[in-house]
């Protein structure tokens, strides 16, 4: 018998294995929830100045992109429709970081400043268009398999783990599943479809 505490047992991780699609719908969604609130983020111009900014946001119905110039570095969400700018979710073609990045493939770019090519990334949509941005820090703008989403991924998991095995509390749970029982001899107290009765 193993105890629920051990997390290396084979029912825990297989229960865990279970809960993981479920948790990671829930990353998904809260981060869908993050894009609908919006960021402001620094604008790179010509000369390399970052003293400009602009804000972009995801619209509550997820299909379009709304952004636009702020005066000032803005902590509350600004409403999409104040936005001047848009650009359709279903038009955009890739996402690229990095020195891929238009804003960053030129060489003063990279040789000034390493930290910003970590938060660089740009979305490609319609015809070689592309929205660049600069990410207020490393957590933010990352894909679902970064790190951070690993460590939410694994706290979730373990919470909802303990939330469900509340009721087992200080009971075993067995190494293997108990046997199947053996088949009966006569399977005669199950109703046959197959005879029309008179």
């Amino acid at each position: 018998m193993m105890s629920q505490d051990d997390p290396n047992s084979h029912p825990m991780l297989e229960l865990r294995e279970k809960l993981q699609p479920e948790v990671t719908e829930l990353i998904k969604q809260q981060r869908l929830n993050r894009l609908c609130e919006g960021t402001c983020f620094r604008k790179i111009s010509a000369r390399r100045r970052q003293d400009k900014f602009w804000y972009c946001r995801l619209s509550p119905n997820h299909k379009v992109l709304h952004y636009g110039d702020i005066e000032e570095l803005s902590q509350g969400q600004i409403p999409h429709d104040s936005l001047q700018e848009k650009v359709s979710v279903a038009d955009i073609k890739a996402v690229v970081t990095g020195k891929d990045c238009p804003h960053m493939r030129e060489k003063g770019a990279l040789k000034q400043n390493k930290e910003l090519l970590e938060l660089a990334f740009s979305i490609l949509h319609n015809s070689d268009e592309y929205l660049n941005f600069i990410a207020p820090d490393k957590h933010e703008g990352k894909e679902m398999t970064s790190d951070l989403t690993k460590s939410d991924m694994d706290t979730l998991v373990t919470m909802e783990l303990k939330l469900r095995l509340l009721d087992l509390e200080n009971i075993q749970i067995p190494e293997v599943p108990p046997p199947v029982p053996k088949e009966p001899s006569t399977y005669n107290f199950v109703y046959d479809f197959t005879q029309q009765h008179t």
